[in-house]
């Protein structure tokens, strides 16, 4: 996978994509090496988990690179109504299975953004009409600040790790 470095001199789009392919693992590895009851641990008064920013990213992906693509609403999709019920853990999200819907997800974004072009509308969003290169942006907005809120959640675990 290029990183951002290798990008510099690529179109747009190639930019884009490794961007947020870097978030996208980044926020994934924010569980690595991490026991199930670490990644469920709410370190804040919010529902923010290291699990659960993972499921919502899955959630990210999908409204934005299916149902804004494709305007199929959300519950066609089998994703949560608002975002806030996104963060919510059942007792079947396991790190493995969280991280795997997060990877297909990921994936299955690649190959719909594929089909466009950075200035293509798409209407699928509450928005209304947006430009994919749009798209891409906010989400990398938002991956950028569940990575720093996963890497702040993160170090306070390893920390209390280290003091037992």
């Amino acid at each position: 996978m290029p990183t951002a470095d290798d990008v510099i001199d690529q179109p747009a789009r190639v930019q884009l994509e490794t961007f947020l392919d870097e978030h996208r693992t980044a926020l994934n590895a924010c569980l690595d090496g991490l026991s199930e009851q670490q990644a469920r641990a709410r370190l804040v008064a919010s529902k923010t988990t290291l699990l659960g920013l993972v499921k919502h990213a899955t959630f990210v992906e999908k409204v934005w690179f299916a149902e804004a693509v494709t305007a199929c609403s959300r519950e066609q999709l089998g994703i949560e109504a608002g975002p806030d019920e996104s963060f919510d853990l059942t007792e079947h999200d396991t790190i493995t299975t969280v991280r795997q819907a997060h990877q297909d997800a990921c994936e299955a974004s690649r190959r719909a953004a594929a089909l466009l072009d950075l200035d293509d509308v798409v209407h699928g969003n509450r928005r209304g009409p947006l430009p994919m290169r749009w798209v891409y942006l906010h989400v990398l907005r938002e991956l950028a600040q569940h990575c720093g809120h996963a890497d702040i959640l993160r170090e306070q675990l390893l920390h209390e790790r280290a003091d037992d």
